[in-house]
């Protein structure tokens, strides 16, 4: 999965697989957290998003079940 890094000093990275609506999101002390069911505008907002750990914790955090993979 590729990942694009974010201008967040909590969030460094997030990648997304379209075709399985899977997020992951890489936090700034190594843990990736997967979500899934998660649609192609949350991640275009989230990676376009002026804050994105704003918008993490408002539009993702509190309305998917997250996963830590690592």
């Amino acid at each position: 999965m590729e990942r694009r890094k974010l201008g967040s000093g909590h969030l460094k990275s997030a990648g997304y697989d379209e075709r399985n609506r899977l997020l992951e999101i890489e936090f700034a002390n190594g843990t990736i957290v997967q979500y899934s069911g998660v649609s192609p505008e949350v991640y275009r907002r989230l990676v376009n998003s002026p804050s994105p750990i704003s918008y993490f914790r408002d539009h993702i955090e509190e309305e998917y079940t997250g996963r830590r993979i690592k």
